[in-house]
């Protein structure tokens, strides 16, 4: 599990995570939700120690990632941010190979490859493994970069934002791999969503986050309530269940006067 203990992050004399306390069960997929600058990435970035803490500890598994040796960490957990700057003259099997450095140290050898190429299969994308990026469209190359994440084979895997860039079709199917990534293979995800009928859909559990806080935390049924979302974003929202998932309708508000 990952126990955040009293985490804060400031920028001078701007604050933008509080002090949060919270602890992140191993396995199944946990959804981060809130509103532009409430801190999730963030968080979810100290989480995968691309950006230290002000104050506080980070354990996983016991593990303090602050002070933890950076390729045991990286064997343990891997990240992708949503600012992904990687050369665009890469091939997708190049881009995908690089989640084996923790592993090889860019020696890669036959297991490495059987890696590769199980996540280029599990990302739909052996077709495409010989092209450039800059060749690929936005939807394709998110899942590239994720396919690197699945490569790295770690216990934990760090999502922010993965939804970018992806149509409708793309984006339930990205969602329909976390969960076969948590239930197929054993891992555990995080994942930072703006979509809150994808994280009641397809989470098992559901953080949200306001100004740097953590506000509400539990299982989709105790979050997707009218209630929590007005809490949450500040707006009324209509919560209907269909198919057994709690889905909230909010793209009509009525006026106000």
């Amino acid at each position: 599990m990952i126990e955040i203990r009293d985490v804060r992050k400031s920028y001078g004399d701007a604050t933008v995570v509080q002090g949060v306390n919270l602890t992140l069960p191993r396995g199944g997929v946990t959804a981060i939700i809130g509103p532009n600058g409430a801190g999730k990435s963030t968080l979810l970035t100290m989480i995968g120690r691309l950006l230290p803490m002000t104050s506080g500890q980070i354990l996983v598994d016991g593990m303090d990632v602050t002070h933890a040796a950076s390729n045991a960490l990286a064997r343990r957990l891997s990240i992708l941010r949503q600012d992904n700057h990687i050369a665009a003259r890469l091939t997708v099997r190049d881009l995908v190979a690089f989640g084996r450095y923790p592993h090889s140290h860019g020696r890669l050898t036959r297991e490495d490859g059987v890696h590769v190429a199980r996540a280029l299969e599990f990302l739909g994308l052996t077709h495409l493994a010989n092209r450039f990026l800059d060749e690929l469209s936005g939807g394709q190359r998110q899942r590239a970069h994720v396919a690197m994440v699945v490569c790295q084979d770690t216990d934990y895997i760090l999502l922010d934002e993965p939804l970018n860039n992806l149509d409708m079709k793309h984006a339930v199917g990205m969602m329909q791999l976390m969960r076969r990534m948590a239930d197929d293979l054993g891992k555990t995800i995080v994942v930072v969503l703006h979509d809150i009928n994808f994280a009641s859909c397809y989470a098992d559990h559901i953080v949200a986050m306001r100004d740097g806080r953590v506000i509400r935390k539990g299982a989709p049924a105790a979050i997707m309530t009218a209630d929590a979302m007005r809490a949450i974003y500040d707006i009324d929202m209509h919560i209907e269940e269909i198919g057994g998932d709690r889905i909230g309708v909010f793209y009509r508000q009525p006026a106000r006067d």
